[in-house]
């Protein structure tokens, strides 16, 4: 794997800093959970928090992903849609800006929007509005798309739509790509179980899931059952188990790695992506599982300290570091 490819929903991040869960109690919102709401709650909630400290950030699962993979230095594009006005041109300005491949198309909607609601913890629980992002559909995506890529990388959140998640995904293994796939968020998984099980059972090579995740998909309340259940589907699982870091298992082969201490847990937001673009990159660079894993830990960490997913030049020098030191010392923790 050298090349990856990304498939997700292109959208704008409001990230807002609460005082308190009191707002999610309100609107009856489950904690740390992503659901699909119209424009008019997302309205209601976002002047609930007025006067909350917020940022705005470019967004998206996958988004988030891919464009953490480009400042590690990994070749990759991203497929999206995005609305024909100011926001969805800086959406794709932004992803040429870091190098990478825009594949992308223009709704009728205004670009996609996702409200992340960040608890006093750090635990991040998103609204999202698609917009524009909403109307992208398998038969605008020509095979000709996957051309030079390896891996096709796709965010667990598309599942709103069946057919274009299930028509990329064949279309990727047809053309030779392995296909990765965030399961994304606990109650997504368990809104579509059946349809998530048949797909990783056909197309999917490499499975990403947090704890909760990984155990409404395999049924098991033990993260190690769970892991064993999913890499009987797939070539490669990963169950991340919060702070005790991540199970991998390739084959017969089994690896733990721990985590990379935050400096500060600010917010969880992103930190699955950035788990996933720390590990994809090292598969980019023929690492082993362990080294995979240790990079994937490191991107996570840093990306915890901030509100949003974006990280000064600072930061990634940081990382860039440490990913010298896990290449010629195998690992670090």
């Amino acid at each position: 794997m050298k090349r990856v490819i990304g498939i997700g929903n292109a959208l704008t991040d409001m990230l807002v800093n609460l005082s308190s869960d009191s707002v999610l109690e309100k609107y009856g919102i489950a904690r740390g959970s992503m659901s699909l709401v119209d424009s008019k709650l997302q309205s209601e909630v976002s002047k609930a928090v007025a006067g909350r400290p917020y940022s705005l950030s470019l967004g998206g699962s996958a988004d988030n992903t891919i464009r953490a993979m480009a400042q590690l230095g990994a070749e990759v594009g991203f497929i999206g849609k995005v609305g024909k006005d100011t926001t969805g041109d800086f959406f794709e300005q932004a992803l040429e800006n870091l190098a990478i491949k825009p594949v992308i198309f223009r709704g009728n909607n205004r670009s996609g929007k996702c409200v992340s609601l960040i608890s006093p913890d750090g635990e991040r629980t998103m609204l999202t509005h698609l917009g524009a992002a909403l109307e992208l559909t398998a038969d605008e995506i020509d095979s000709s798309v996957f051309s030079g890529y390896d891996c096709l990388y796709i965010e667990g959140y598309l599942v709103q739509d069946h057919t274009l998640i299930e028509s990329v995904a064949r279309r990727a293994k047809e053309c030779g790509l392995q296909v990765a796939i965030d399961l994304a968020s606990f109650n997504v998984v368990e809104e579509n179980l059946d349809f998530l099980t048949n797909l990783v059972e056909k197309y999917i090579d490499i499975v990403f899931a947090n704890e909760d995740e990984a155990k409404v998909f395999s049924g098991e309340s033990e993260p190690i059952n769970a892991l064993q259940y999913i890499s009987q589907m797939c070539d490669l699982a990963v169950v991340k188990i919060g702070m005790k870091g991540a199970l991998i298992k390739h084959g017969e082969r089994v690896v733990h790695v721990g985590i990379m201490a935050a400096a500060k847990r600010v917010d969880t937001t992103g930190a699955g992506d950035f788990y996933a673009a720390g590990f994809l990159y090292g598969l980019t660079e023929g690492l082993d599982l362990r080294q995979c894993g240790t990079i994937g830990a490191v991107t996570a960490g840093k990306v915890i300290e901030v509100v949003g997913t974006t990280l000064s030049d600072e930061a990634w020098s940081d990382i860039h570091t440490y990913i010298k030191r896990v290449k010629t010392e195998k690992y670090l923790f």
